[in-house]
Order: C-alpha cells, then structure tokens, then sequence
C-alpha cells in the first residue's frame, strides 16, 4: 500500500467512478492509446475525458508519453497491486484456509 495515506485516498477516488474504471479497461485491453482513440469508446466529449484521465493519473493509475505530438495513456497496474495486497489479500488467504479447513474435515482427514 501506499505509504502516503493520501495517495490511497486517490486509487480509491478513481476507482469509485464508472468511467475511470470503463478508461482503465480499456487501457489493459489496448495500452497506450490517445485521447481521441480513447473517446471513440465514451459517450462524452474530450474535455471530459480529460478530466477523467487527470484524475487516474493524479492516483498515478495512468501515465502519459508524449510520442511525436501524440500523448499516449498507459496504464500503471502498480497501485492497484497495493490496493490488492493491502486490502484484498489478507481477506482471500482467510478464505482460502477455511476452505481447506472444511476439505480436511469433509474428507475426514481432520483429527
């Protein structure tokens, strides 16, 4: 996780909006797209657009390269690694044990 507790603040604003999460997919589908390809896909104009890409890339979701006069998008999966390890994880190794607990007792190899 994020050591600045502001930064995780951000993930989690970016994520909370359907069209930031609609962008990031997106950009996992085909990494490295411009505005316009990008707007080809959303009913907004560009100026919205914008906005959007502005936040993902404040929470450091999205970066840009500038590749002659295009700026391309690309996604940045690292903070939402640390939003995995720090707040989904630690639920799934849970589960995971109790399944494993009820396989060794359905099974009958629990003492």
């Amino acid at each position: 996780m994020p050591t600045d507790p502001t930064q995780a603040d951000k993930v989690f604003k970016a994520l909370g909006d359907p069209t930031r999460r609609k962008l990031l997919d997106l950009l996992c589908e085909n990494n490295g797209q411009t505005l316009g390809q990008l707007c080809e896909h959303l009913a907004m104009a560009r100026q919205s657009a914008t906005q959007h890409l502005g936040i993902l890339e404040d929470a450091n979701l999205v970066s840009t390269v500038w590749r002659g006069r295009e700026k391309r998008h690309f996604i940045n999966p690292v903070p939402l690694h640390e939003i995995y390890e720090r707040w989904v994880r630690k639920f799934e190794r849970q589960r995971l044990g109790l399944l494993h607990d009820l396989k060794q007792e359905l099974e009958g190899e629990r003492s």
